[in-house]
């Protein structure tokens, strides 16, 4: 039988820089929640479908920043302690519900079964992939059952800095960290927040490159963008509001200003294709491209699990993820019912909730393959179809959702009309055929920049942009630096890419982790002060920036230099 087209699935990971930044409530426990909730059950599921023969293809992108975290010993070990910090709360439940008084039988059986996933959870971490979580990944990939997606060294936004010696610096990082962790070279890469600039004249005069130019010098060959940014018209999914997840925290405390309420004309481009992005900088009447294309995000697949509304994790059976025990923080609890209060949700049935993964497997699994055949039926040509999600959503926001991943792999991979490839291996068999501009865009909140520039958070643009300005001074004065200086310089980049985190302008629109995003924003700021006036003064001061590195430990390998104008 003939295949109509290919399905591919792309995770985006990525958490920012928390490495003894604190515990509870923020800091480096969301690396473990992430890791135990979402990361090992991840790759439990893809080493059990391997083991079995199941021949499936997917795309996962770790950001460097989390890979860095993710390969860390002290995090690692801190992990250790998170895990006995839950199978302890479990048994504790356990002891709890058992007591003189405590009738429902029920949450006793809860208790012990979260204690034995835990259990398992630290058994696979410190046994089959022998604590080492970011190598279990790169097997995978020199197995050729997923391609690991590169990115930008601490997912700034990157529309909205201010110098492209910014962006290069952080791309070079980002692959320089890759090719330590992964050994080989990317191919594809995820711009932070899907977000997009195109070529622009900017107050200096110059005509300054869009993203995919940046990409093109690394020899990077695709890169993946939201649905409006391909086909026009008005956001959807999760730049429209309706998402549950972490953008289902993005609070509109405003009115949106009208460009971002406003749609991009319509037009023919569909995301069953993959497209060269134009390039704009050449003068030329032709269209022409730099050999980078982009995959934009199918809305159809992406709002069946994404949408707050109607996705999948809503279902009355699976977890609710909103309401913990006050004794432990663990959920007791299911979904239950649309507007059902926290307080009166029903307890969890493991049972019931696995008879839906399987049916919202297959659901998804014929909902592909119509696409597929549909797409294909109207324009004689082979599709694809690209589903995209932060892989956070399976296991933390959505608690069935890794479980769900495993058997649409397993179903897709025996469909004969469906090939399950990469991002890379689709664009091989399959070049593009036409060339595409694209529109400044992210999935964010209107499908613009609103999520990180708006009234509350524009105040941190200006030193970010001020920072870009004195280091790329810097990286230009000291031509031929001394051992000291070298580390001095190298450490006063890390801190301007920590600085350049979009997570921090994110929670801080959110809400929900407004202080601690500040507070840290403001650190590297400050550090960064002092770093750079030790220099401008002609006083390295090494201690402080060997003291800083043992803090975060993170890029041994950067360069100054790539600042530099």
């Amino acid at each position: 039988m003939t295949s109509l087209g290919a399905f591919t699935l792309v995770l985006h990971s990525h958490l920012p820089y928390v490495r003894l930044a604190g515990r509870w409530p923020h800091g480096e426990e969301w690396i473990h929640e992430a890791a135990v909730e979402t990361y090992l059950p991840l790759l439990n599921v893809l080493y059990d479908l391997k083991d079995e023969g199941v021949n499936y293809r997917l795309n996962i992108g770790i950001t460097p920043v989390l890979a860095e975290q993710l390969a860390d010993p002290l995090v690692l070990q801190h992990l250790d302690d998170y895990l006995d910090m839950r199978i302890a709360a479990a048994q504790s439940d356990i002891a709890y519900f058992e007591a003189p008084g405590s009738a429902d039988g029920h949450l006793r059986y809860l208790a012990e079964w979260y204690k034995n996933l835990y259990s398992m959870i630290r058994a696979s971490f410190n046994e089959r992939f022998e604590r080492d979580i970011v190598g279990a990944f790169r097997r995978l990939q020199d197995a050729e059952y997923i391609e690991i997606i590169a990115g930008a060294a601490t997912h700034p936004y990157m529309p909205l800095v201010a110098r492209d010696s910014t962006i290069r610096a952080q791309i070079k990082m980002g692959l320089r960290s890759y090719e330590r962790l992964f050994g080989r070279k990317p191919t594809s890469f995820w711009l932070p927040e899907c977000a997009y600039r195109p070529a622009y004249y900017g107050e200096d005069g110059q005509l300054h490159p869009g993203l995919e130019h940046f990409l093109a010098e690394q020899n990077l060959r695709v890169f993946f963008s939201e649905t409006h940014a391909i086909t026009g018209g008005q956001p959807v999914g999760v730049a429209a509001g309706d998402v549950i997840g972490p953008y289902g925290a993005v609070r509109r405390r405003y009115v949106l200003p009208a460009s971002s309420q406003s749609s991009n004309p319509q037009r023919q481009a569909t995301t069953y294709s993959a497209y060269y992005v134009a390039d704009t900088t050449t003068g030329s009447q032709a269209v022409t491209h730099s050999g980078v294309a982009v995959i934009g995000r199918n809305d159809r697949t992406g709002q069946q699990v994404w949408s707050a509304e109607w996705g999948y994790p809503g279902d009355f059976d699976y977890r609710e993820f909103h309401r913990k025990a006050g004794t432990s923080g663990i959920q007791y609890w299911r979904v239950t019912g649309k507007n059902v209060d926290l307080g009166q949700k029903d307890v969890y049935h493991p049972d019931w909730a696995a008879f839906k993964i399987d049916q919202h497997a297959e659901h998804y699994v014929h909902l592909v393959g119509d696409l597929i055949r549909q797409q294909a039926q109207k324009s004689g040509c082979y599709s694809l179809v690209a589903s995209t999600y932060d892989t956070e959503l399976f296991g933390h926001w959505w608690f069935e959702g890794v479980q769900w991943l495993g058997k649409v792999l397993r179903y897709l991979a025996t469909d004969k009309t469906i090939d399950l490839m990469t991002a890379s291996a689709y664009l091989t068999a399959h070049p593009p055929t036409e060339v595409l501009s694209l529109p400044e865009s992210s999935w964010g909140a209107g499908g613009e920049h609103f999520v990180w520039d708006n009234a509350e958070n524009h105040w941190m643009w200006q030193p970010i942009h001020e920072v870009e300005a004195r280091l790329a001074a810097l990286a230009g004065r000291f031509i031929t630096p001394t051992a000291d200086e070298t580390a001095v310089l190298n450490q006063a980049a890390r801190e301007a890419l920590l600085m350049q985190s979009s997570d921090w302008q994110f929670q801080v629109t959110t809400g929900q982790a407004r202080e601690y995003a500040i507070q840290r924003f403001n650190q590297h700021y400050e550090r960064f002060e002092k770093l750079s006036a030790g220099l401008e003064a002609g006083k390295a001061d090494r201690a402080y920036a060997d003291e800083l590195y043992e803090q975060d430990r993170l890029f041994p390998d950067i360069d100054f230099r790539w600042f530099a104008g």
